[in-house]
């Protein structure tokens, strides 16, 4: 019998544990190579939106990629019953005045995108209700969303399936096949030349813990709010070119500022800020899979939607590992495609 292929993944953010957990399936011996805690990744300080149809309707760069990001909400359901994690189904509002929720409207219907029209009075109940701009919402039933502390859930099924976590990195005696799943850290530079494509992307969310809110994801223009069992999670900023994970007091307090103007009731409402630092592509896509470096896979630059994309990620990084056809979408991920 031959031994097991011997897989280190440097980094435990989503991409990195969903990797780790589907080369576990797949046969493999896996280490897990991080220096900090789980709590302290970007993945953690997320707001863990599972949600193509309103990232496509509100940032260009998703836009094109609506089908790849459809295509991974479909493997959430199977991937959240697995490894015992709670989706939030309850869909999202896009918040906005007329002329904001007419564009988007237009949007959706060129996207082929259910978006029905909520006037003010139909939205979901908030403390505070809605700012003077808002004049209704769309209703996005197809998008859903996971509470980031599930990252915490994934750590302690990977380490009951045998993967052992490392916080140093990790050595080339100890393994066959080298996963890059880090953020915009140049460390790997040298094993995954392609790492030099991606830029930081840094980001502010804040914590109310005194708002109670049970509800769908409200997504107003210049900020969103999501519960969450701490309190309202608002979010958020995205600072390109900025790798420094530490809390800017400016920019903070402007989020807060914006946030009030969508949702009153956070005015005099205390908050704490904590941010995340992402890598990002040109082109808005991770680059995932096989490096031009030999025995060296990636799984970078989740940018926004690391959480949607993470159970596909996986996937094709195992099947990149085990020599396999890593499915229709292992051309768009492809660490080598042209960017753009």
């Amino acid at each position: 019998m031959s031994a097991p292929l011997r897989v280190a993944v440097a980094g435990a953010g989503v991409f990195g544990l969903a990797s780790a957990l589907a080369l576990v399936r797949a046969g493999a011996q896996v280490t897990l190579h991080d220096p900090g805690p789980l709590a302290g990744n970007a993945s953690a300080v997320a707001a863990g939106m599972l949600a193509p149809m309103s990232e496509a309707l509100t940032d260009p760069a998703a836009a094109g990629h609506l089908d790849l990001l459809q295509a991974a909400l479909a493997l959430w359901p199977s991937f959240a019953e697995r490894y015992g994690l709670d989706l939030d189904r309850t869909g999202a509002r896009l918040l906005g005045d007329e002329a904001r929720l007419s564009a988007l409207s237009a949007s959706a219907q060129a996207l082929g995108i259910t978006a029905p029209y909520q006037e003010i009075g139909s939205l979901p109940s908030l403390a505070g209700g809605y700012g003077s701009a808002i004049a209704g919402g769309l209703d996005i039933a197809g998008d859903w969303r996971i509470d980031a502390a599930a990252l915490l859930r994934l750590g302690a099924v990977a380490e009951g399936l045998g993967v052992t976590r490392r916080p140093g990195p990790p050595s080339p005696a100890d393994h066959d096949v080298l996963v890059v799943a880090t953020g915009p850290s140049l460390d790997f530079l040298n094993a995954a030349p392609e790492l030099a494509r991606l830029t930081p992307i840094r980001g502010h969310i804040l914590r109310y813990p005194s708002m109670n809110y049970e509800g769908p994801v409200l997504r107003g223009p210049g900020a969103y709010a999501v519960p969450s069992a701490q309190g309202l999670l608002v979010g958020a900023t995205m600072e390109p070119g900025q790798g420094q994970a530490v809390v800017d007091p400016e920019i903070a307090a402007g989020l807060a500022a914006q946030a009030q103007d969508v949702f009153p009731g956070l005015a005099q409402q205390s908050w704490s800020a904590a941010v995340g630092v992402r890598a990002a592509t040109p082109d808005g896509l991770p680059l995932v899979g096989v490096s031009a470096r030999p025995g060296v896979i990636l799984a970078s630059g989740a940018r926004r939607n690391g959480w949607l994309l993470a159970p596909l990620v996986g996937e094709v990084v195992a099947a990149c590992a085990f020599d396999r056809d890593p499915g229709p979408w292992g051309a768009r991920l492809a660490p080598t495609r042209d960017l753009g």
